[in-house]
């Protein structure tokens, strides 16, 4: 369900850590326009989709620290408390939730992605902002670098093999030649490979 675009709020989302990334800083982030009117499920599925989520095979939960309350889907739930569990695919953020409220979302229990979740006290326009009424929450800005779930750099990387030097078809064939190339995994390291001279000799430069 939608509501009229005066309505809407904006909220901020910062991914805080998680899986083999560990903890994040700076916080990589996004921010949401999303009507009250849309289910926790929506807004789920929002934030998994604008921080790059491709394996979805996982549980997540919202936590409301106002109401010591949890959202989760009920279908992926066991002894559910009705009173303290909320159902995902039902509840919506403006029942629970005002501006000015903070709140957070995880994604897969096991791997534990920590977001702090935060709603502006300004209510957001989307037709001033996105030009029209989105049916579902949507991302409007963002910043910082998402990290693969799986800390994988590259197709293949089985976190032993190293990484392997652009082709000479990189990025495309006939391209201008890279005189730089960074390769950064959030968490980990990143890589500046600098290319020195013709032949393609390269320089590399590790930093945290």
């Amino acid at each position: 369900m939608t509501r009229t675009h005066s309505e809407w709020w904006s909220i901020q989302v910062e991914l805080l850590g998680g899986g083999q990334a560990g903890e994040l800083w700076p916080h990589p982030g996004r921010t949401f326009a999303v009507s009250p009117g849309h289910t926790f499920h929506d807004f789920a599925e929002a934030i998994d989709n604008a921080f790059a989520r491709w394996d979805r095979a996982h549980l997540h939960e919202f936590h409301l620290p106002l109401l010591g309350k949890t959202v989760t889907e009920h279908h992926d739930a066991d002894g559910i408390d009705p009173d303290q569990l909320l159902n995902a695919d039902t509840a919506t953020l403006g029942q629970t939730l005002q501006p000015g409220n903070e709140f957070g979302y995880v994604f897969d229990l096991g791997d534990n992605w920590r977001h702090w979740c935060a709603i502006d006290t300004q209510t957001f326009d989307p037709i001033e902002q996105y030009s029209h009424i989105p049916n579902k929450p949507i991302p409007v800005f963002g910043w910082g670098t998402i990290p693969d779930p799986y800390g994988r750099l590259f197709r293949g990387d089985n976190g032993e093999t190293p990484v392997p030097t652009p082709s000479a078809d990189f990025p495309w064939p006939n391209a201008p030649a890279a005189t730089t190339i960074t390769l950064h995994t959030p968490g980990y390291y990143t890589l500046t490979r600098t290319f020195t001279d013709e032949d393609g000799e390269a320089s590399d430069r590790f930093g945290s």
